[in-house]
């Protein structure tokens, strides 16, 4: 492993931090302020995306996408990390779970994704149903040849401009020795299609404007033309395709770390306290030592585990450890921040209390930090008998 980024990959992220700054950072206030994004802003940040070349750069170049490595696509996420995830949003990577698609499902979903003419959304967790996946609820039953969907998702992020969402529902259970285990299912789900409503979720602390939908099924038929992958090979389309989702909570986590610190450094080289600059305190300077020698190591981790799979090595355990380590170490970082800044950091004159709300998801969603704790030590131990 090379530890030096190469001359292109410098260029992706000057690219990328300089669209963030230019084209997220003005319109963050009004966001913050009214939990909504513009449609005129969404579409003009999607257009900018675009001309740069950088819409669905998750993607391969055999699809129309930019064809990025795991580094690369981590740095790009990195920087986007920086900015609100309710106008980042449309900084467009759709799932990458859409390679799924075959056949017919390719020029119906996966292209115009690519394209930026549909956008999608990830739909698994339901009110009983988080980390424990297989309680989902939200069950398929055949009917003639279509499938008759029953239930509910929540905290589906993304989901109100979505025109199709990628849905994981139960399609069977078996008996095992430890129980029923259901078996699921994939569905690709349009938006319109009868007995299928989206409607506004929960109001969340963190990530205003980034609103989390409910999803309703109401004997919603779907036809066998909307199963991703194999029917009840929901699991298998999982472990291809979702490593990605954790990739990006370390990598934004430790843009968005960057970005706290750096005005943490700012304000200890400025505010002035007892006739100097307070960062010559050492209670100060001890703080600054500390944060950024947790989010360079959080960095280092995060584009190790990416560099595994550019590498076609097995990355499970590492991107357990990176979302753990980032999504905990930002947690870290703002807190701190806030302390360097006393009762302002506390006033919404400065984004640092926006910072400590939106930290507090991270090790929440895409698997939570007990869920990372498990999937390492499950990995260290089962090779042992454990």
């Amino acid at each position: 492993m090379h530890f030096g980024l190469t001359d292109e990959q410098e260029m992706i992220v000057s690219t990328v931090r300089s669209f963030v700054e230019k084209e997220i950072y003005p319109h963050e206030e009004l966001v913050e302020r009214t939990g909504e994004v513009p449609d005129e802003v969404a579409q003009e940040i999607k257009r900018k995306c675009m001309d740069l070349g950088f819409y669905a750069c998750n993607f391969p170049e055999e699809v129309g996408g930019a064809g990025l490595g795991h580094v690369d696509f981590a740095l790009v996420e990195r920087e986007l990390g920086r900015g609100s995830m309710a106008l980042t949003h449309f900084f467009g990577r759709p799932q990458n779970i859409l390679m799924a698609c075959e056949g017919e499902q390719r020029e119906r979903y996966l292209l115009p994704a690519v394209r930026g003419e549909r956008m999608d959304a990830l739909a698994m967790t339901e009110p009983d149903a988080g980390s424990d996946v297989r309680g989902m609820k939200c069950f398929a039953k055949r009917d003639g040849g279509d499938w008759v969907v029953n239930g509910t998702k929540h905290f589906i992020s993304g989901a109100d401009h979505a025109d199709f969402i990628i849905v994981f529902i139960a399609t069977g259970e078996d008996d095992t020795p430890k129980g029923p285990k259901k078996r699921i299912t994939a569905f690709l789900v349009d938006r319109g299609t009868p007995g299928f409503t989206i409607r506004e979720g929960y109001k969340s602390v963190s990530h205003r404007g980034y609103k989390n939908m409910v999803l309703e099924f109401d004997d919603c038929r779907l036809p066998d033309a909307q199963v991703l992958g194999e029917v009840d090979g929901g699991f298998a389309v999982m472990n291809e395709w979702l490593y990605a989702t954790r990739i990006t909570v370390a990598t934004m986590s430790v843009g968005r770390a960057r970005r706290a610190f750096d005005y943490a450094l700012n304000y200890a080289a400025e505010r002035k306290q007892f006739g100097q600059q307070i960062g010559k305190f050492q209670g100060v300077s001890f703080q600054i030592a500390d944060m950024v020698t947790e989010i360079d190591a959080a960095d280092w981790l995060t584009l190790a585990a990416a560099w595994r799979l550019d590498q076609g090595l097995p990355a499970n355990r590492e991107i357990a450890s990176a979302k753990l380590y980032a999504s905990e170490m930002l947690a870290r970082v703002t807190d701190a921040t806030l302390q360097v800044f006393g009762g302002m950091g506390l006033m919404d004159d400065f984004p640092v209390e926006r910072f400590w709300r939106d930290a507090r998801v991270e090790r929440i969603w895409d698997g939570t930090s007990e869920i990372q704790r498990h999937i390492i030590s499950r990995e260290l131990l089962r090779p042992l008998g454990a």
